[in-house]
């Protein structure tokens, strides 16, 4: 499900393999910050985001399904590295499936405090092995008016076992690398009922914590930008046949990008992300109303 990151430490006498596709293209970031982009965007790909209003479920219900989170593909400008020397394999998996379950108090006068769990055994899928664990603890209140607002703590812990950093040169023995990244954050959210659902906007920070170990030679790859930022859910939540509660969300980290001076090394400039990371994506969650 996670792939290729990076790998920093090569001999100069080698030859990298570069995609067919990308050939004569240039890496976005210079190659700190193509380092810190790609070891921060799995672990935001993976955050547990809302996908559900303020006050999810009434009290004393809950609700046990699938989540469904797009991971967009990169382009070869953002998977190049190495001065555009070498191509990663970043675009394996179009998406990743998390089971989750949620639960909400009895409501105390107004406000219903909730909980949820989302957790991804370690199942090997397209030749990865990842564990994700997520949690989230909440409340809301829902106004007369059909108002909603609520404020809600999230955290995801994800481990994956693969060779991410595939061999710099093309054709070597492929060796398990390991790929530690957490995620903390918190949101506040309003929303509107209309009926059977209840469109809503959360808004939120994130920071991300990393590790990157690579199995070839013993290198640990370091985050000099982990990211700490705002984070953005725009979705709505709803039932179906009584029974099916669905919840889908645009879900968008909107990280800021600055030139610096050329790179003595060719002509390309070099690009940074001040936030350590961007994201833009799509998420849909199906459930059983408990």
């Amino acid at each position: 499900m996670l792939t290729t990151l990076m790998l920093l430490v090569v001999g100069p006498e080698a030859h990298a393999y570069v995609d067919p596709e990308c050939e004569g293209l240039t890496q976005k970031f210079d190659d700190t910050g193509q380092q810190n982009f790609l070891l921060n965007y799995f672990a935001l790909a993976t955050t547990m985001s809302p996908t559900h209003s303020p006050v999810p479920w009434e009290g004393g219900h809950g609700a046990v399904g699938l989540e469904l989170g797009v991971i967009p593909p990169l382009s070869c400008e953002q998977r190049l590295v190495l001065n555009s020397t070498k191509t990663e394999d970043t675009n394996k998996a179009p998406v990743f499936p998390r089971p989750r379950i949620g639960f909400s108090f009895p409501a105390v006068g107004n406000v219903t405090v909730y909980g949820g769990v989302g957790y991804v055994p370690p199942v090997t899928v397209f030749g990865t092995r990842n564990v994700i664990l997520s949690g989230e603890l909440g409340a809301g209140t829902a106004l007369e008016s059909g108002v909603e607002l609520g404020g809600r703590l999230h955290a995801t812990s994800l481990k994956t076992v693969a060779e991410i950093a595939t061999p710099f040169v093309d054709g070597s023995e492929a060796v398990d690398d390991l790929y530690l990244g957490t995620t903390v954050g918190v949101d506040v959210s309003g929303g509107y009922r209309i009926g059977d659902w209840t469109p809503y906007l959360a808004v939120g920070l994130t920071d991300v914590s990393t590790f990157f170990y690579i199995g070839d030679d013993d290198y640990i790859g370091n985050n000099t930008d982990p990211f700490f930022g705002p984070t953005l859910s725009l979705g709505a939540q709803g039932t179906l046949l009584e029974k099916l509660d669905l919840g889908a969300e645009f879900y968008a980290v909107p990280g800021r990008t600055w030139a610096s001076e050329d790179i003595a090394e060719g002509d390309m400039v070099g690009w940074h992300t001040t936030d350590g990371g961007y994201l833009y994506t799509a998420r849909i969650r199906l459930a059983y109303l408990l």
